[in-house]
């Protein structure tokens, strides 16, 4: 049997590397792998001055170049007055 090496994507949740053979993910897959609790919401930390974006659970994410970056935000600590 053959085997072939897949190639390894990796990204970073919550400054904590993972890896996966898998090209892109949806951001729930994200979360599950990263033991991110399903009700938190996930960010993609964008580069340079661009805002981070807010991803939904269905969303898919491409992992390739460069690695991306993710954080968690429990619920209920936005608009607080």
């Amino acid at each position: 049997m053959n085997e072939s090496k897949h190639a390894k994507y990796h990204f970073f949740v919550d400054n904590k590397k993972y890896e996966t053979d898998h090209a892109s993910l949806s951001a729930l897959e994200i979360k599950n792998l990263a033991g991110v609790p399903s009700n938190h919401q996930l960010f993609l930390e964008e580069r340079g001055n661009d805002p981070d974006r807010a991803l939904s659970d269905g969303e898919a994410i491409d992992l390739a170049n460069p690695p991306k970056h993710f954080y968690s935000v429990p619920p209920a600590t936005f608009g607080h007055a």
